[in-house]
């Protein structure tokens, strides 16, 4: 399983590579080889106990896919934005693939490092790896961009050996270098923003996003070096909770955003959100849609017996909620991108500030929430925080939210580009659910080594298809241009890598469709 998962990585990159075929896509292919030898050291030291953190069981370390992501998505970037002569976000893709690259190797010096005896074969890989992106990275990127990336790889080494410390078992190898690199990547961007401000320069919502996220982590870490000297489910502790929040809320965070968009941000979002009457229809659409999403847990609670306290939710249920989810975001994408972007910004902060909720036993809510998602924990949810429902939201999102717009002067990209917002609702909310749901109810053939089945991967093409249809009649702005063969290679990769990861599906199938897209 997990060398069908490599050669369907490898067959992404190559994919990359034979479309831009420049010195980058070279430097992500020598990263993808040596991360495809450094995986198997981190696969050996998870069995033997020997990794440095307690990661998540049940996984292999997932370095290569989640190595390959950032370099190629800076690539991809690079090349749109170079094709649309926008400068600046041709030199930001160039940032983004120089750091994904830096975090791989990063993460390959530490499992070779610790792996005993030393791996020669490996270690030279990795130097030869290493020694391709520094010089590539000397001959491509001004002083400036070198003193970022070294910024990110900072960030990201203190800020992986804080939360990894405090969080045992959430992450893989691979889901933390994706996972806190991009934390890392967007703390850094909002520090240089915040230093450089310059009025009437940048779109308000992309501070936005950079704030939330920011201000959601700083929080959980604030609260969580508290809570260590503090018991954090006493009444004192939950009213001590609420009052930091809003302290921390109105007088680190406001201020911060209203420096950066230069307005009060209240009244900013209360604007923004109210603007027109499309606006509105949506909003209590997205409404009533999240009252359903409350509802199914309501009801699904209740019809858990007391005699059979550890009943879970079956697949079938837990997929409702991919229904609701693309329910909400298809029309966003076809109506109103930008509330979309604001709103799953929004969303994001709320999952965020429950999940610290429930783990904190912050009364009168946190025990409640403790029970009624207990039902709905998988394998994946090994550690002490629930991520599945974030990740789900961060998967639908992230397409949104890295879409280059200043690329895309008509507000679309030209061929398969102008279906990566639909990244998200294509890969997990119809692809991942058609699958787990036809895959579990008919599927007789399973792929050898994994669990999921022939029937279940090739329903969630044919399902992905039929949608990419609907969108053409339904979303005007989209033009494939005859790029279908390309569509259904992509589609087809990324369902196949959906059938052999064991990584966290609704966060990495959108990313390489994106690719895929971009490309």
């Amino acid at each position: 399983a997990v060398l069908v998962e490599s050669l369907l990585v490898f067959s992404v990159v190559l994919s990359v590579h034979a479309v831009v075929w420049d010195r980058f896509s070279w430097c992500a292919v020598a990263v993808a080889v040596q991360a495809f030898y450094v995986q198997f050291k981190w696969d050996r030291l998870l069995r033997l106990g020997g990794a440095v953190f307690q990661f998540r069981g049940a996984a292999n370390s997932g370095v290569l896919p989640a190595s390959m992501v950032m370099p190629l998505l800076g690539v991809v970037m690079k090349e749109r934005c170079r094709a649309a002569g926008i400068v600046y976000f041709e030199r930001f893709g160039v940032v983004v693939a120089s750091t994904g690259m830096l975090l791989a190797l990063f993460l390959s010096v530490l499992a070779v490092g610790i792996t005993k005896p030393v791996p020669t074969n490996t270690c030279i890989l990795t130097g030869v790896a290493g020694s391709v992106v520094i010089y590539t990275m000397k001959h491509s990127l001004t002083v400036s961009e070198v003193i970022e990336v070294l910024e990110v790889l900072l960030i990201f080494v203190y800020l992986s050996m804080i939360l990894l410390y405090l969080l045992p078992r959430c992450f893989t190898p691979g889901e933390a270098l994706l996972v806190l690199g991009g934390v890392s990547f967007v703390l850094n961007q909002l520090i240089k923003r915040s230093l450089n401000v310059v009025e009437g320069r940048g779109d308000p919502i992309d501070f936005f996003l950079l704030v939330a996220v920011v201000g959601v982590i700083l929080l959980g870490l604030f609260f969580t070096v508290l809570f260590l000297f503090m018991d954090s489910g006493t009444w004192i502790s939950s009213m001590f909770f609420h009052m930091m929040t809003a302290v921390l809320g109105l007088g680190v965070i406001m201020p911060w955003l209203y420096r950066l968009i230069q307005r009060n941000p209240l009244f900013w979002l209360l604007q923004f959100l109210f603007q027109t009457q499309t606006r509105l229809y949506l909003l209590v659409y997205w409404t009533f849609l999240a009252a359903s999403a409350c509802g199914v847990v309501f009801y699904q609670n209740a019809k858990r017996s007391s005699e059979s306290k550890k009943h879970q939710a079956s697949t079938i249920t837990r997929k409702y909620f991919h229904f609701i989810v693309v329910a909400t975001y298809v029309p966003g994408l076809i109506y109103d991108r930008q509330l979309l972007y604001v709103a799953a910004v929004l969303c994001l902060a709320v999952f965020i500030f429950l999940e610290y909720v429930r783990y904190f036993r912050i009364k009168p809510f946190g025990q409640t929430l403790r029970h009624l998602l207990s039902l709905f924990l998988d394998e994946r949810d090994s550690g002490p925080l629930i991520l599945t429902h974030i990740y789900l939201l961060l998967g639908m999102s992230l397409p949104v939210w890295l879409f280059p717009r200043s690329c895309a002067p008509k507000g679309t990209l030209p061929g398969a580009g102008a279906l990566v917002p639909y990244s998200g609702v294509l890969a997990v909310g119809v692809g991942d659910t058609i699958a787990s749901v036809f895959g579990s109810t008919m599927g007789e053939i399973k792929w050898p080594g994994t669990k999921k089945t022939f029937e279940g991967t090739m329903t969630a093409i044919f399902a992905q298809i039929i949608a990419v249809a609907l969108i053409l009649i339904f979303d005007s702005s989209v033009n494939l241009n005859s790029s279908y063969a390309w569509i259904l290679a992509s589609v087809s990769l990324v369902s196949l890598l959906e059938a052999y990861t064991t990584q966290i599906d609704n966060l990495l199938l959108p990313l390489y469709l994106q690719i895929m897209l971009m490309a």
